[in-house]
């Protein structure tokens, strides 16, 4: 239960501040979508055994400043297992410069497994920090670092931290 005290602190956190920490100029117009191209590992709390493996994901603003929305899937590949995490994440975005932003996200994540002794399919929640980087103020192209804990809901409880990097691509532009 610790776990879910934890997770309702960061979404009251995510609630509680509003606004951008700086104005966003003119030319950083917000894109339709950002397409996240990149690699995960991954590191079991219980287990303490690792995986790795490609991740992608789309983005999108639902509500500026206020909420982002985020689908991905990354196959991860262990010792001898693969899983599949399938996961939406509901980000608050912040505005640190013109090239950089900060957005601190929560979601629920299915997730498919082959690991001998563990259920085929489960639920988890995860808790997502995502850090961006624009090399220009125009934010076409960019690349992010995406440290996340993950909770899974099933009768093992499982706890895991992992860290994602990789490849930002604007997809259109919002008039």
């Amino acid at each position: 239960m610790k776990a879910w005290g934890f997770v309702r602190l960061i979404v009251i956190a995510i609630l509680v501040y509003d606004g951008p920490m700086i104005a966003q100029t003119e030319d950083a117009a917000e894109p339709l979508a950002v397409m996240e191209f990149g690699g995960s590992v991954e590191r079991s709390l219980s287990s303490h055994e690792s995986s790795y493996g490609p991740t992608v994901a789309v983005e999108s603003t639902i509500s500026e400043r206020w909420l982002e929305v985020e689908a991905g899937v990354t196959p991860l590949f262990g010792h001898d297992s693969t899983e599949w995490g399938t996961d939406l994440i509901f980000k608050k975005p912040w505005t640190l410069s013109p090239r950089a932003e900060f957005m601190l996200g929560v979601g629920p994540e299915w997730i498919h497994s082959n690991a001998p002794g563990s259920p085929a399919n489960a639920g988890a929640i995860e808790i997502v920090p995502d850090f961006m980087f624009w090399p220009k103020v125009q934010h076409r192209f960019g690349w992010y670092l995406e440290p996340s804990y993950e909770f899974k809901l099933g009768a093992d409880h499982e706890h895991s931290i992992a860290i994602a990097s990789g490849l930002l691509i604007r997809i259109g532009k919002r008039r």
